[in-house]
């Protein structure tokens, strides 16, 4: 058979994922703390988008049609020092409105009132009108008031004040810096004071006297290698680590199986002093250094608003907050795209102009899928929002997407980062997609979440004499009618971080004790 080249016409289809496209993906995906940030960027970039009832992107005098003002003549600069001579020569508030052209009765008390001379005299000349055009920023929609908010001290800088005060040699003082650099947030000594002294080439000794020193500062228990280090450190500073307390912090692993008999054999007490010395160990701080430089916990913003309807039935509606409202100033591109001569600016226009009128639209169609795919989770999860969180019905992202005739990829990046808030609580969309586990008797599904829910019921109305061992709780599931293997019961019940049947007989003994 010969080789011959020869010309064909072939036609198919094939998704091409364009530029256009792989922004409203990504735009679906987005929380709104994100969102804001990207937008905010594309109004920067973009000089044909603008803020919905904010100020147009061309400025005041663009969006008006209006030209901009010319400047005014500028004299010869001066240097600082004449800036300032020149400046403090007349400071009276009608020099001060001519230049600034305000009016300052609103800033200012009216003078002639009582106390108007006392004040004057207790003042320099032109204090208060420089302090008040200073601070006339309040107007301002720049104005933040938490740039004046004093930062938190950091458990670094609260050790390095402690450090200048308690060392007074230079070399101990830059042994116990290099030691202060190698605490974490948690208050430990990460590091081995062994390697310091090769780093630095000093005696092993001297590194360990300024490590006593630097554990003897506050908060107590800084600065230690590990826990049982950190609970002498306390426990001496309150003159309590007598043989029996040593012995016990020793042993803390025993004190973490709640193994009170073996505690008892080691220490040498009784159970009345075992039980004083337990609660005197759970009065201490673990985490010393967590005091220091804590951040804010922010609240989460839900997304979406779910309240009942008078009938009964539920409204769901989109948190308008969370929604970036931008614009296409179509007049500001009218004018500029009537002056543009060159044709580079032309086809930088229109992209600009294409750009700003594909991102309203993406902007629009997430809301509207957000909206339809959190409707249709209310009506699948209605029992729960009823019912509470005992009916939570199994739920996939292939039910939701066959119901409102989407991709399940699209529903996947719908429900990232999202929330909602509801009766029950504010839940993120994620929650509501559980696995399903088999009913025993043949009849509906339970959902996973709801068998966590009702393990941890189980768990909870549990008495000292009588503690629920995972076989015992899988006889009572399969009771309730809930098919349920003994490794799913183990497997559910580390994963809320509740310990074995042993640990917790042993943990309610030991608080019965202690009452």
């Amino acid at each position: 058979m010969a080789l011959s080249q020869r010309l064909q016409l072939r036609q198919t289809q094939s998704l091409v994922m364009t530029p256009q496209l792989l922004q409203a993906i990504k735009l679906l995906q987005l929380s709104h703390l994100d969102l804001g940030a990207y937008v905010e960027g594309e109004l920067e970039r973009n000089p044909l988008l603008e803020r919905d009832g904010g100020e147009e992107a061309g400025g005041p005098e663009a969006a008006a049609g209006e030209a901009p003002p010319e400047p005014e003549p500028v004299a010869a600069p001066r240097d600082a020092g004449e800036e300032w001579i020149a400046d403090g020569m007349d400071t009276s508030r009608s020099s001060i409105e001519n230049r600034l052209g305000t009016d300052l009765e609103n800033v200012f008390p009216d003078e002639s009132g009582p106390g108007a001379s006392r004040l004057a005299e207790e003042r320099p000349g032109g204090y208060s009108e420089w302090s008040a055009v200073g601070s006339g920023g309040r107007d301002d929609a720049d104005y933040n008031l938490e740039a004046f908010v004093a930062a938190e001290p950091t458990l670094a800088d609260h050790l390095a004040e402690q450090l200048v005060l308690a060392v007074t040699d230079p070399a101990e003082r830059l042994i116990g810096q290099y030691l202060l650099d190698m605490v974490n947030e948690s208050g430990y000594l990460v590091g081995d004071p062994a390697e310091v002294s090769d780093k630095l080439g000093c005696p092993p000794d001297k590194v360990e006297a300024v490590l006593a020193k630097l554990q003897a500062f506050n908060p107590s228990g800084v600065c230690a290698r590990n826990l049982a280090e950190c609970l002498a450190i306390q426990l001496r500073e309150k003159d309590r680590f007598d043989p029996a307390m040593q012995a016990l912090v020793a042993h803390l692993d025993l004190l973490a199986k709640r193994d009170i008999a073996g505690l008892k054999r080691k220490c040498g007490v009784s159970d009345e002093d075992i039980a004083d010395m337990i609660g005197e160990i759970r009065r201490l701080d673990p985490k010393p250094g967590l005091r220091f430089g804590t951040t804010t916990v922010q609240p989460v913003v839900p997304d979406v608003f779910v309240r009942q309807a008078p009938d009964g039935t539920w409204i769901v509606e989109l948190n308008s907050d969370t929604l970036p409202k931008v614009l296409v100033n179509q007049t500001y591109y009218a004018r500029v795209a009537g002056r543009t001569k060159k044709d580079t600016d032309r086809s930088y226009l229109s992209d600009c102009l294409q750009s700003a009128a594909w991102l309203v639209r993406a902007l629009d169609q997430r809301a509207k899928t957000i909206l339809k795919v959190a409707s249709e989770i209310v009506r699948q999860q209605d029992a729960f929002l009823t019912h509470g969180v005992e009916h939570l019905r199994p739920l996939n992202l292939k039910t939701v997407a066959d119901a409102i005739s989407m991709h399940e990829s699209t529903v996947s990046r719908v429900t990232a980062n999202k929330y909602m808030a509801t009766p029950r609580g504010t839940f993120e969309l994620k929650y509501f997609f559980t696995s399903s586990i088999a009913a025993s008797d043949g009849g509906e599904a339970h959902s996973a979440e709801a068998v966590r829910h009702r393990i941890k019921q189980l768990i909870d109305a549990e008495t000292p004499s009588d503690v629920l061992s995972d076989d015992t709780i899988v006889d009572k599931l399969r009771e309730a009618g809930i098919d349920i293997a003994r490794r799913t019961v183990a497997k559910y019940r580390e994963a809320m971080r509740i310990p074995s049947s042993v640990q917790r007989r042993r943990d309610k003994q030991m608080k019965a004790a202690t009452v």
